[in-house]
């Protein structure tokens, strides 16, 4: 039987539901509460579903600004934003014309330093806000007005570190929202406000959250020796007394940094802590731990676990999407990754249909919240051209029209990727390798053999110059190309020495149970079929009977990804995986 107290609300809360009740009548009078209790009240306003009121009033920047201090109750203001955002307030686009009124008449009226020290400590927090809640946009204009702030400020210690702080946010704000012109003019000014604190009178100060964003920044950019090297830096800055979302976030970027460059055992390691510290300091309700779910999930699938990356990435987009509801960028991004984790899990099976639901939720979603041109649009139609692509080969014998139509659909979807990647990145990037790479596959598909041949071709080109001879990218590029030479252009001969290095590239990195290795052995018999040398068409229908035992061994073991009883490792055993000079 349930005890009879324990429905009794408390005195507290009593009091705050009937001043929300009459919250029309006391606005004035109670917005001299302390933060806390305000908060309280606002809150109770969200959960009464009173979104008009309460919009007003969090559109008010005074407003606003006290509840971002309000720090240990983060979670619940998100998702009051995000349902005023749904409600069609246009709550973020307001907080951020204010904050540049603001920025502009502090300007203008040559407030003393303490005045504009407020205001830059108001738009570190929007801004940092803006971009946990997912609306980048918004975010990196309010930073921006802050950075401009905070440079006129006298050129000495303190303010060089407040100004790196409003770079740091910023930086990572138009990163993840590709605005890499801008980005790149921020670390500029981070990377020169560093020297100029190192070369002061010995002030020390931990750089590892700034040294996370240049190494994400190198990442997106596709230059994997600069964010590997810049995670090394940020590793070893950490310490004791860091707080723990600059730790977690720290492990994630380079797990994914060491992913990138196939040093596989310690991102795990790195990603494994990271998703343990995150859980523990959290909890599993928290965006932080959602996001190293994602970085864990990245890590799966690039390591050939691609049934628990789907997992992984399954837990994440369903946490998202309880924080965030479904319209926002967080939950977009989200689908694109268990779109492609799909279509990778699949790419066997052809059952595509779950694949090809999420690429176009995450399209739908962007469309809604970018700009028609923006770059991380373009990323999801690739995945989603992907997945026509492989729809539109179960086609072949039944219906053509279906199948050219899928197919032009894909072209169309992979060109403009292309031609964004090219406007983004220029030619030598691996972004842009791999779009060329991907409209070689897609041309072999669509009987269009030299077209396919020039594109692969140009993918490797690009991919060896950045990566090298036997980085995994070039190893995927040349085993396509030999694809080609095989099955359409009866080129066995260079076939054959494409899928003996694509191989070999493959056993560099992985093990002899990779799944890749599946397509490059079937390759093989095809050519020494196709030559009528039966014995080595013998030896590799061998090999691949092996290769399935060992891969039906593999999968036969139980796995729990999730499964993180106590920490991984420790910090100083993190940092001693470091210990060598940084790329």
């Amino acid at each position: 039987m349930q005890d009879a107290s324990s429905s009794v609300l408390p005195l507290y809360d009593i009091t705050v539901a009937a001043v929300s009740d009459y919250y029309k009548y006391f606005k004035k009078e109670l917005r001299i509460l302390p933060e806390t209790i305000l908060f309280d009240v606002f809150i109770t306003l969200f959960h009464q579903d009173r979104l008009c009121v309460l919009g007003m009033e969090f559109s008010d920047l005074a407003v606003f600004s006290r509840m971002l201090k309000v720090t240990n109750k983060r979670l619940e203001l998100i998702k009051c934003f995000q349902a005023l955002m749904k409600h069609g307030t246009g709550l973020a686009k307001e907080l951020a014309s204010g904050y540049e009124i603001k920025c502009n008449c502090t300007l203008q009226d040559n407030t003393d330093i303490m005045e504009k020290l407020s205001v830059i400590d108001v738009g570190i927090r929007l801004g940092s806000f803006l971009s946990d809640a997912g609306w980048f946009a918004e975010s990196g204009k309010v930073l921006q007005c802050c950075k401009d702030l905070c440079l006129t400020l006298p050129d000495e210690i303190n303010s060089w570190i407040k100004t790196l702080d409003c770079c740091h946010k910023l930086l990572h704000a138009e990163v993840v929202y590709s605005n890499f012109n801008s980005a790149t003019l921020t670390k500029k000014l981070a990377e020169e406000i560093i020297s100029k604190i190192k070369s002061s009178s010995g002030e020390c100060i931990c750089l590892a959250g700034i040294y996370t964003q240049f190494s994400l920044y190198s990442f997106y950019m596709s230059d994997y020796n600069e964010a590997y090297s810049w995670s090394i830096k940020s590793i070893r800055e950490l310490g004791p007394n860091v707080c723990r979302r600059m730790t977690v976030e720290a492990l994630s970027q380079a797990s994914k940094a060491c992913v990138v460059k196939r040093k596989f055992s310690k991102a795990v390691a790195l990603v494994r802590q990271a998703v343990y510290l995150a859980r523990e300091s959290f909890g599993t309700n928290h965006p932080k731990y959602a996001d190293t779910l994602l970085d864990y999930g990245f890590y799966l699938l690039n390591s050939d676990s691609m049934k628990d990356s789907v997992t992984v990435y399954g837990q994440a987009l369903k946490l998202k999407t309880e924080i965030y509801g479904q319209l926002n960028l967080h939950v977009a991004v989200s689908h694109e990754d268990l779109a492609y984790a799909l279509y990778v899990h699949e790419y066997s099976s052809g059952r595509f249909t779950a694949a090809r639901q999420h690429a176009e939720d995450a399209i739908n979603l962007m469309i809604l919240l970018l700009p028609k041109e923006h770059l991380m649009l373009a990323s999801a139609q690739r995945v989603k051209a992907l997945i026509l692509e492989e729809i539109a080969l179960d086609y072949m014998s039944i219906n053509s029209e279906s199948q050219l139509k899928l197919l032009y659909e894909a072209e169309n979807l992979h060109k403009n990727a292309l031609r964004l990647a090219l406007a983004a990145f220029g030619v030598d990037n691996v972004q842009t390798a791999k779009h060329y790479g991907n409209l070689g596959r897609l041309y072999q598909s669509m009987k269009r053999y030299e077209e396919a041949e020039q594109m692969h071709l140009k993918a490797i080109e690009i991919k060896e110059k950045l990566l090298g001879q036997d980085d995994y990218e070039v190893g995927l590029s040349v085993g396509h190309l030999a694809s080609l030479y095989n099955y359409h252009m009866n080129e066995y001969r260079k076939a054959e020495s494409l899928y003996f290095r694509s191989i070999n590239i493959s056993l560099k990195l992985f093990s002899d149970t990779y799944s890749g290795l599946e397509y490059d052995y079937r390759g093989l018999v095809h050519v020494y079929d196709s030559l009528e040398e039966f014995d080595n068409k013998e030896d590799y229908l061998d090999i691949i009977a092996r290769w399935k035992r060992l891969r039906e061994e593999q999968e036969l073991k139980d796995t729990a990804p999730l499964s993180l009883p106590k920490a991984p490792s420790s910090l100083q055993e993190i940092q001693e995986m470091f210990s060598e000079p940084p790329v």
